[in-house]
């Protein structure tokens, strides 16, 4: 399972850092980070889930206000939102 983070819609209200340790707070930017993303064209992270935390991972996206976070499967298929 792969995750992708938009950080220029993320707009700071910082719901996936609550649901998911893979993401956190940069206050001082005002926007969340996804802790081990590698940058994938600008503003755009992306990582694998580890195995077992799928459900916190999709969760973080689906709490995001502005689907700043997007899950896809292994078969590249988007499943959240």
């Amino acid at each position: 399972m792969r995750i992708e983070y938009d950080r220029d819609t993320c707009i700071g209200m910082f719901q996936c850092v609550a649901e998911w340790d893979g993401f956190e707070k940069d206050e001082s930017a005002g926007k969340a980070v996804l802790v081990d993303g590698e940058e994938d064209g600008e503003d755009l992270f992306v990582r694998e889930v580890p195995e077992g935390e799928e459900f916190d991972a999709q969760f973080a996206a689906r709490v995001c206000p502005v689907d700043a976070i997007a899950v896809y499967d292994d078969d590249g298929e988007r499943i959240v939102p």
